[in-house]
């Protein structure tokens, strides 16, 4: 999907579905946009797998980033660093078998240096994966009533890992207009007025994944 916009995307992307408990579903063909659907068929979509990556630099600053107006779903919310799939058909192969996969999940990882390179411009050798932290996962949906209202046919249902990677410095970034609108270097009490701000929209997931740790954690990056 690199040279792809977000309609093609949609239709192009084969996401990993999963069951609740994180186990591959193998007989489903599942589309980016069929992943995100809410019909009456499928009110919260088909459960598939996502990555929240949080990348840090030296000063235990968080890259922050806000999605582009473009994105069909939560278009511009602050959120963490990078947020997308793994996906089938890539290379190298994304699709781990979590019992086997744990606790390095490498498929993961390869996602989300794929994808920082994708909409950050962060070349994947400023990314080393050997020292990308898994953290948890949790299962979560929710509706993208914040841009279509409460019918909203678009929303996420996800088993999202939480990816950490702390580097030295500051990685060059080039953001890829048509992925990421804005984006900022943020201590953890600049983040805190932010969330307080009532004019700034945040991604569901960022929120949860704060709300349950994500403080703690960044306050023992070290």
């Amino acid at each position: 999907g690199v040279n792809m916009d977000q309609e093609a995307m949609m239709e192009s992307d084969r996401l990993i579905a999963v069951n609740e408990n994180d186990r591959l579903v193998r007989n489903v063909n599942l589309s980016k946009r069929n992943g995100h659907t809410f019909n009456k068929e499928t009110p919260r979509a088909a459960l598939h797998r996502a990555f929240s990556f949080f990348l840090f630099d030296d000063q235990d600053r968080m890259l922050l980033t806000q999605r582009a107006g473009t994105k069909i779903t939560f278009p511009n919310v602050w959120t963490n660093t990078c947020c997308s799939h793994p996906l089938y058909d890539m290379t190298p192969n994304e699709v781990d078998v979590a019992d086997d996969a744990y606790p390095m999940f490498p498929g993961i990882k390869h996602a989300a240096v794929r994808k920082c390179k994708h909409e950050l411009g962060i070349a994947p050798e400023n990314l080393p994966k050997e020292d990308i932290q898994f953290l948890t996962r949790f299962h979560y949906w929710a509706a993208d009533t914040v841009t279509y209202g409460d019918d909203t046919a678009w929303g996420e249902h996800e088993i999202d890992y939480i990816l950490f990677l702390q580097v030295n410095g500051q990685v060059p970034v080039d953001a890829n207009p048509d992925e990421v609108s804005d984006y900022k270097y943020v201590s953890m009490e600049e983040m805190k007025d932010m969330m307080e701000d009532p004019d700034l929209l945040w991604s569901p997931w960022f929120r949860g994944i704060m709300n349950r740790g994500g403080f703690e954690w960044w306050a023992d990056l070290r």
